[in-house]
């Protein structure tokens, strides 16, 4: 009881701080965008939903490996991670490139598995 309720009071903070980034930062979402955005170097932090196929998982987790970016594995499903985005479609992937006002990034290495 005590752990669903630390998690879920840790997926509102997320869910919280990443609206923000919608309102006041720059982002890309989708798979190829932001791989794209990896391979450029523009990339601070990956959000993956957790029903991301695994092989697309692990060609993110790949690619971060070699940029040093952050990778933050999303609670919720890609169905979670597009709400909590604010738009009315799912989301797999999405790559925070300016953070805008939110210490999403500072706080998210502590909140990782």
């Amino acid at each position: 009881m005590v752990a669903s309720k630390k998690s879920k009071k840790a997926m509102e903070s997320i869910n919280s701080r990443l609206a923000l980034v919608m309102k006041s930062g720059k982002f890309t979402i989708g798979y190829r965008s932001t791989l794209k955005s990896i391979r450029q170097g523009k990339s601070k932090l990956i959000i993956i939903a957790n029903n991301t196929p695994a092989l697309r998982k692990s060609e993110i987790e790949y690619y971060c490996m070699l940029a040093k970016v952050g990778v933050h594995h999303y609670t919720g499903n890609n169905i979670d991670l597009g709400t909590a985005c604010g738009k009315y479609f799912r989301v797999g992937a999405l790559c925070i490139t300016d953070p805008g006002d939110s210490d999403i990034i500072r706080s998210m290495p502590t909140n990782a598995e």
